[in-house]
């Protein structure tokens, strides 16, 4: 298992803009809460699945098997 920025240099940095806009907190979701402080709990259950694979919410990290 493996976590890694989007290859795509374009994305990511627009998702860090975000990012740095918002205090931390993921720019794709409107409230900011501990579960959506990046890295999002969304993604980190995602992590947690053996299973998954795929990008997390805003697509900034790449979780592969």
């Amino acid at each position: 298992m493996a976590v890694t920025v989007n290859p795509d240099k374009e994305i990511a940095d627009m998702i860090r803009e975000g990012l740095r806009q918002k205090g931390g907190y993921c720019p794709c979701r409107v409230e900011k809460t501990p579960d959506t402080k990046c890295m999002c709990k969304e993604f980190r259950d995602q992590i947690a699945d053996p299973d998954f694979e795929g990008f997390c919410h805003c697509r900034l990290y790449y979780k592969s098997k």
